[in-house]
């Protein structure tokens, strides 16, 4: 990677970890809430609705919270959420996402609650090497795909000291997270050689994850601020 690139990175992350995004971007939702609780469920049921037209995603974000009311938490322990997405309802909520499978989140939800202080210590007590892994474990999903939900949400939990992320899981650290992969990200670091193809795989997460290391040690998932920005900003 040339000290060209590694400036253009570092340029545009300063132009883009900013707070100006948050209310055209689906971390707007967890950021209405103070409560760390409320904040994760917030932040997990977002991740889970991001993928698609953004405007779709921010309507269903919205009457999801609608339904949720001023507190996920109250909401989840409740159990109202077993009235509002059925068990047996294999109708679509949201795209392939089935109030069926929004069901399964809740209970998840409700049973991780019921057993830990915070979602950040059910994570924790699941198997896998790392915050994707464990992640994948409690959700009962592969960690063998790049996962660009669950790792934005990982990145909106973990990630310290910014004006975006919350940074409230303490128990892990943001030299582990790996970069949401998506259309842009993939794009614009082909474009800048951080990869040799626009292949939406773990594989490649984790390579561009590791050149942006080079560039951000400690700290790999600031570039998603300059690849993802840039990239919404610059569309082909």
């Amino acid at each position: 990677m040339t000290e060209e690139v590694k400036e253009k990175l570092r340029e545009w992350a300063a132009t883009y970890h900013c707070s100006h995004f948050i209310g055209q971007d689906p971390v707007q939702f967890p950021h209405r809430f103070s409560d760390v609780r409320d904040k994760e469920i917030s932040g997990l049921l977002t991740a889970i609705l991001s993928f698609g037209n953004r405007t779709q995603i921010i309507k269903k974000a919205e009457h999801l919270h609608r339904l949720m009311g001023t507190s996920p938490y109250r909401y989840v322990v409740s159990g109202c959420w077993e009235r509002d997405f059925p068990e047996d309802c294999t109708d679509s909520y949201y795209r392939m996402l089935s109030f069926s499978a929004f069901h399964h989140y809740f209970l998840k939800l409700n049973r991780a609650y019921a057993a830990h202080a915070s979602l950040e210590d059910a994570v924790l007590d699941c198997q896998g090497s790392g915050p994707m892994e464990k992640l994948c474990t409690f959700l009962g999903v592969s960690a063998q795909s790049p996962q660009k939900k669950l790792n934005m949400f990982l990145r909106w939990m973990i990630r310290q000291n910014s004006p975006v992320d919350f940074g409230i899981w303490k128990k892990f650290e943001a030299r582990h997270l790996i970069i949401p992969l998506d259309t842009h990200v993939c794009r614009v670091a082909f474009e800048l050689g951080l990869s040799e193809r626009q292949s939406f795989s773990l594989a490649n997460a984790r390579k561009i994850t590791a050149a942006l290391a080079e560039i951000f040690p400690g700290d790999p998932c600031m570039g998603d601020f300059a690849l993802f920005g840039y990239g919404v900003t610059h569309k082909e």
